[in-house]
C-alpha cells in the first residue's frame, strides 16, 4: 500500500499544477511517517531510562498515549486491553502522581495493581534484588519501581523475565517526561523546533529532558547553579544527540539567558526526597532561580510554565504558578495517560485507532 501511495505522488508530481505540487510531498511525508510509527513494537521491553529509545519508539508512545487518552476520557469507551493483568508496584519512595496515576490507570484499563511499599517487601534487605525480581516475575505481568539507585532497577531488570519500568530513581525519571511531551504536543499541536528552557537543579527529571528532547526536535536550554549542573555523562550524551538531530543545547548559571526566546519555563523541586538536611544551603544557592513573570518577560509571548510537582513557592510564584500560562495540572493528569499507553506498548500489540500527531 505504501509503495502504491509514493507510485501515486510520483506521477503527480510530474503531471500537476504548483498547488499539487507543495501538497503532495507533505500528504506523503505524513503518510510514511504514520508507517514507519505503525511498525514500532515495543512489546517486552523494559523503560529504565528515555536514552534507550529511539526517537520514532518515543513518538509511537506519545501516539498510543494520546489515542487512549482520546478514546477512553472523550468518547467514554471502554478498553480493557490489561485485563487478567497485574502490574506490581515497587516504592522506596512515596508518591501522590505515580502511585495514583498507575493504581487508577492500570485498573482502568481491567488489570489489577498491586502497591509495594518498603514496609511491605524491604527490597534488598529480607530479600536481596535478585530474587525479588524472579519472583515478582512469577507472579506478575510488569513491575513498575520507584527506588532510590538506577542501580537498583539495573538489578532487577537483569533478573526479572518481565518488563521493567523506572517510576523515578536518582538518574532519570522516563515517565515524567512522556507526561511532560504529551502535555507540550497537546499544546503547540507539534514538537519539534520548540524551546524548553530548564531553570533550577540539575535533577532526575532534568536528565530525562536531556535523553529525550533532541530526538524530538526540541531545543534546551539550561540555567543550573554552580555545584548544581547535570551529570557530566549526562550532558555528554545530550551533546552527541543534540549533534545528531540537528538541537541547540545549552547550558548556563544565568536564569534569564536559559529564558530567553524560550517557548517553555520549566523547574522542579529544589530539596528532593532524601536531600532534606541540604535544604538551608540549597535555598541559599538558589537564590534568584525562582520563575516569574519577570522570568517569563524575555521567554516567546506564548511562553507556557510546567512543573512536575509537589512545588513550593520558592520554586516558583503563585503569579506564574496559578496563571494562564501554568499547564502543571494538564502535566499531572497526563501522567495517568501516558503511564497507561507505556504500559500497553511494553505488554500488548495494541496499534492507535487515531491519526499520527504532529510531532
Amino acid at each position: 500500500m505504501l509503495l502504491l501511495q509514493v507510485l501515486l505522488a510520483m506521477h503527480l508530481l510530474s503531471t500537476s499544477n504548483n498547488i499539487t505540487i507543495c501538497i503532495i510531498p507533505l500528504l506523503l511525508f505524513i503518510s510514511i511517517g504514520a508507517a514507519a510509527l505503525d511498525s514500532v513494537s515495543l512489546k517486552g521491553r523494559s523503560c529504565l531510562t528515555m536514552k534507550d529509545f529511539t526517537p520514532d519508539e518515543i513518538k509511537r508512545l506519545l501516539w498510543v498515549s494520546g489515542d487512549l487518552k482520546h478514546r477512553i476520557k472523550h468518547e467514554k469507551q471502554y478498553l480493557p486491553l490489561l485485563q487478567g493483568k497485574s502490574i506490581a508496584m515497587i516504592f522506596e519512595k512515596r508518591s501522590t502522581r505515580t502511585r495514583i496515576s498507575t493504581e487508577t490507570g492500570f485498573a482502568l484499563l481491567g488489570g489489577h495493581p498491586c502497591f509495594l511499599s518498603s514496609q511491605d517487601i524491604h527490597l534488598g534487605v529480607n530479600e536481596s534484588d535478585t530474587d525479588t525480581s524472579r519472583v515478582l516475575s512469577g507472579f506478575c505481568d510488569i513491575v513498575l519501581a520507584r527506588v532510590y539507585s538506577h542501580a537498583t532497577l539495573e538489578k532487577l531488570d537483569k533478573e526479572a523475565s518481565i518488563p521493567i519500568i523506572n517510576g523515578l530513581c536518582d538518574l532519570y525519571h522516563p515517565i515524567q517526561i512522556l507526561a511532560d511531551f504529551l502535555t507540550l504536543q497537546e499544546h503547540f499541536g507539534s514538537l519539534s523546533g520548540l524551546t524548553v528552557s530548564w531553570i533550577g537543579d540539575g535533577s532526575n527529571v532534568l536528565h530525562s529532558f536531556m535523553m529525550t528532547a533532541a530526538k524530538l526536535g526540541v531545543h534546551l536550554k539550561i540555567a543550573t547553579p554552580k555545584g548544581y549542573e547535570p551529570k557530566k555523562s549526562v550532558i555528554q550524551e545530550a551533546q552527541r544527540l543534540s549533534k545528531l538531530h540537528g538541537t541547540q543545547l545549552v547550558l548556563t548559571s544565568d536564569p534569564m539567558e536559559a529564558a530567553h526566546d524560550s517557548n517553555v519555563l520549566v523547574t522542579d523541586t529544589w530539596v528532593s526526597m532524601g536531600q532534606e538536611e541540604e535544604k538551608k544551603k540549597r535555598l541559599k544557592d538558589f537564590a534568584g532561580y525562582q520563575v516569574t513573570m519577570q522570568t517569563g518577560s524575555v521567554a516567546k509571548p506564548d511562553w507556557i510554565f510546567m512543573h512536575c510537582l509537589p512545588r513550593k513557592k520558592d520554586e516558583v510564584d503563585d503569579q506564574v504558578f496559578y496563571s494562564s500560562r501554568s499547564l502543571v495540572f494538564s502535566e499531572a493528569e497526563n501522567r495517568k495517560w501516558t503511564i497507561m499507553g507505556l504500559v500497553v506498548s511494553l505488554l500488548t500489540d495494541y496499534s492507535p485507532k487515531i491519526p499520527m500527531p504532529k510531532f
